[in-house]
């Protein structure tokens, strides 16, 4: 079966509203994820640190370039992920859909290619 990403965004905006509310939505992720078990879709669910706790390699010049975060040139931050074992895109999505997100949050659904899908040195 094919794996699927569902990647949290969220913003400065949604993410104080999850953290106005952590214990209800603690509880309410802890509530979700053991139904994702049950279902025997999920294979890894994590959450990040504080953005600012980050750093950022850039590879745009020359050498690398670290820099402390949070990333100043984006509205949305990833925050975590679920990888999912389903069937299709469209259960990706359903399950997706049952995230406890804040309002303003995003979930961004990607299909993780299979190890025989990704392109090997000299194709």
């Amino acid at each position: 079966m094919p794996k699927y990403l569902l990647i949290m965004r969220g913003t400065d905006e949604s993410n104080a509203a999850m953290m106005a509310n952590i214990d209800e939505m603690m509880a309410t992720t802890r509530q979700f994820i053991e139904e994702m078990v049950k279902a025997g879709v999920l294979l890894a669910a994590e959450g990040l640190d504080d953005p600012g706790q980050g750093v950022v390699v850039d590879f745009s010049g020359d050498a690398p370039v670290v820099t402390d975060g949070p990333y100043g040139e984006t509205k949305e931050l990833f925050g975590g992920f679920f990888l999912l074992d389903v069937a299709s895109k469209q259960e990706a999505v359903e399950w997706a859909k049952r995230v406890p997100a804040a309002p303003g949050a995003k979930i961004e659904v990607r299909r993780v290619p299979g190890s025989d899908e990704v392109p090997q040195a000299g194709q």
